[in-house]
């Protein structure tokens, strides 16, 4: 095959360009990416690739999320936390109050704020990692943005300890057209006649998960995962280290972790975008 001389180099020089080209862009991206770690001293470097590749597009990367992907294997920058051998906390006595119907029927998206509510508990281990060396969470989630509305710790999983959060939660919404639901599983505390009560004040529907299937709310499920993934992947000596790192991470979470769902947005940007949208959208 006669290729000109000309022809041979030009190939060759377009083809070296092309490869510092690439190198160049390659670099420029693992750049933001470690920009995208720094945005938080402790959780940022334990960002996971979705909530990266979502920011890198808000920041016009034209990437996919497998090659984000690839990029956290070979540096070593995905967590290697590891549940396996834990046992997973379980509220449910078996009826001992009220069990309500599932009206949320696995139906999470909502396109407006504080309609649909979830709340859950979960178990969280320090020291020794032993049932003694264990502290309990209760988030209040709102299903529309992912935003942590209020949460207790403590000790001890009591009817006290459940309704503190959804108190101060229900207490913090807005005047609303429409009515709210809180969504939880058949625990205990969850069937008391003090909760209910707290919902029936505040003019709530209740909606409960079917007995032993926790996918009715998988939602709550994921964001204890991705929590236990993020600040268990560090071990805590002492009941007040992990308190403050619990803490830490929520803040962290409402405030400034990205989610793909949200468009890249924080829970807490992407419910103040909304409101502000509805405020538009009423004025014009």
């Amino acid at each position: 095959m006669n290729v000109k001389r000309s022809t041979y180099y030009y190939q060759q020089t377009s083809a070296k360009q092309n490869a510092a080209a690439k190198a160049a862009r390659e670099a420029e991206l693992i750049q933001a990416i470690c920009d995208i770690r720094d945005y938080d001293p402790i959780y940022g470097k334990k960002f996971g690739y979705r909530p990266i590749t979502a920011r890198l597009h808000e920041l016009g990367y034209r990437v996919n999320h497998k090659h984000v992907l690839n990029i956290l294997r070979m540096y070593n920058w995905l967590s290697t936390y590891n549940a396996k051998g834990l046992r997973k906390y379980n509220s449910y006595k078996g009826t001992v109050g009220t069990v309500a119907r599932n009206l949320l029927r696995r139906r999470f998206q909502t396109d407006r704020p504080y309609q649909k509510l979830a709340v859950d508990v979960s178990e969280f281990r320090y020291g020794g990692m032993s049932k003694a060396e264990r502290v309990y969470l209760e988030p209040v989630m709102d299903l529309f943005s992912g935003e942590i509305l209020a949460y207790n710790i403590s000790d001890s999983p009591t009817v006290t300890f459940a309704v503190k959060p959804l108190q101060e939660a229900l207490d913090s919404l807005p005047e609303l057209p429409y009515r709210t639901t809180v969504h939880t599983d058949q625990g205990f505390q969850y069937q008391n006649r003090r909760w209910v009560k707290v919902l029936k004040q505040h003019r709530v529907f209740q909606s409960m998960s079917r007995k032993g299937a926790c996918l009715d709310n998988a939602m709550m499920e994921s964001f204890f995962s991705i929590m236990k993934r993020e600040v268990m992947d560090d071990h805590f000596n002492t009941k007040v280290e992990l308190i403050r790192a619990m803490k830490h991470w929520i803040y962290f979470y409402n405030n400034y972790r990205m989610k793909g769902r949200l468009k890249g947005k924080s829970p807490v940007e992407y419910r103040k975008l909304a409101l502000q949208n509805a405020s538009y959208q009423q004025v014009i």
